[in-house]
């Protein structure tokens, strides 16, 4: 419902007029609710849509008695993104706009580059936001970018969940993920900032025809003559989401009474409903799983979906997405495949940081500061240390996967077993592994407490 008033709003506004408060007041209606006085992060790159935003949002929050936070992510990756950061924070600072850039340390070579800043982005913003409190976050999509969104899932043979491309507002991480301007017009941003007197950063990745999204930025251009443009595929998006916001309730009502998903990260689907369910619920229960378990930025695509539902189907199982299906006594477990989690990371005492699918932290007041701690997975070689002293063993596909932390070869603490290690000052360490997916398994019913 959300998603048709939105679209109705939009289509009544003029094309190329800047956007008023009142304008913004409304779009931001449809993705109640908010506190009584919201605090929101704007993620802002100093181009004209998030700038756009930042100046509309800053108002809204002040009118409501809250607050905004722009967040700029360095992904260093350009000569002048520092510069360019630097930038946003003075014109921000200009209009009494509270700012923080943050950077990222582990650029990657060209070839995987915009997928790994994609998420690298995200989860810079996401930990901000859990971090400090903040509930909801802003981002820029705007007509067009829908619009490229839907041809590029065309391209690669999506059905109905896949064209329904960018969802208005869901959840990410523990934040909401709001769009607000999505049936906006580049146009009316860029004529917000003109009337505000304030000018703009144009990235000249915008222009590289290296990247699929550029290529079909300018396919689109050529579309008004066949009767294809930014307004249509918008629609066939709206359209496209009403089915998914069904599908999503129905997926969530299916959880609630056949799969029991664990703090550790894995998930049992019980076979009486997952055998009684169509077929339909079947793929969109997998893939949910495979997505949230598997930790993937994206859900696996529908023809591998249907592979794996097949192997099931022959009681064989397999794996996908970063996750495996296990056949275990008429049940399914669906548990992260441990060959493709991250290596150990560095972890800081008194730092928050992020591992695999899981939000770390090390207490800095009772761990020993000068020993050099990291996080990474138990491994086998890791449980064969431990088991004699585990009361209560987890399912041996999961146990190598559990998070674990060390300092330098030594094993101190896995949470999710309730161990760690004997000596005293190692027990009082204080790590905590909780597991906040990049997208729950729940899309449905997302509310604000």
């Amino acid at each position: 419902m959300a998603e048709r008033k939105l679209r109705v709003i939009a289509s009544a506004m003029p094309t190329d007029s800047p956007l008023s408060a009142a304008d913004f007041a409304e779009l931001m209606t449809c993705l109640a609710p908010f506190e009584a006085a919201p605090r929101l992060a704007i993620a802002v790159s100093g181009g004209a849509d998030s700038l756009a935003l930042t100046l509309l949002a800053d108002r809204w929050a002040r009118d409501r008695g809250g607050s905004v936070m722009a967040l700029t992510v360095d992904h260093a990756l350009r000569r002048d993104s520092a510069a360019e950061a630097r930038q946003v924070a003075r014109w921000l600072a200009t209009r009494e706009i509270s700012h923080k850039t943050l950077r990222w340390a582990s650029p990657v070579a060209a070839g995987g580059v915009q997928a790994a800043a994609r998420d690298a982005r995200y989860d810079l913003l996401t930990g901000f936001c859990r971090d400090n409190g903040i509930l909801h976050l802003l981002v820029a999509h705007h007509r067009e970018d829908q619009a490229e969104t839907v041809l590029l899932r065309l391209a690669r043979g999506s059905g109905p969940d896949g064209l329904a491309a960018m969802a208005k507002a869901r959840p990410l991480a523990g934040v909401r993920l709001l769009r607000p301007l999505l049936d906006i017009p580049a146009a009316r941003l860029r004529a917000t900032l003109t009337a505000a007197g304030q000018d703009w950063i144009d990235d000249p990745s915008n222009q590289d025809a290296a990247y699929a999204r550029v290529r079909v930025r300018r396919a689109l251009a050529q579309l008004p003559a066949a009767g294809i443009d930014a307004i249509s595929l918008s629609r066939l998006a709206t359209a496209a989401a009403e089915s998914r916001s069904e599908l999503d309730q129905t997926v969530a009502d299916f959880v609630a009474r056949g799969v029991d998903l664990h703090p550790a990260g894995y998930a049992v689907v019980h076979d009486d409903p997952w055998q009684a369910a169509p077929l339909v619920l079947r793929r969109a229960v997998l893939s949910a799983l495979l997505t949230s378990i598997g930790g993937g930025a994206y859900p696996p695509r529908r023809n591998r979906v249907s592979r794996l539902l097949v192997a099931m189907a022959d009681g064989r199982g397999g794996t996908l997405a970063g996750c495996r299906a296990i056949n275990r006594r008429g049940r399914w477990l669906l548990v992260r495949e441990a060959g493709r989690q991250p290596a150990a990371a560095p972890l800081l005492p008194g730092e928050t940081a992020r591992w695999d699918r899981f939000s770390v932290r090390l207490n800095a007041e009772r761990s020993r500061k000068t020993a050099k701690f990291s996080v990474g997975a138990l491994g086998a070689a890791g449980w064969q240390e431990i088991a004699r002293d585990v009361a209560d063993p987890p399912l041996a596909p999961v146990r190598a996967t559990l998070p674990a932390l060390r300092a330098g070869r030594r094993l101190l603490a896995v949470p999710h077993l309730g161990w760690c290690a004997r000596s005293d000052n190692l027990r009082n360490a204080g790590f905590s592994a909780i597991f906040v997916p990049k997208h729950p398994v729940v899309k449905a019913g997302l509310r604000v407490a």
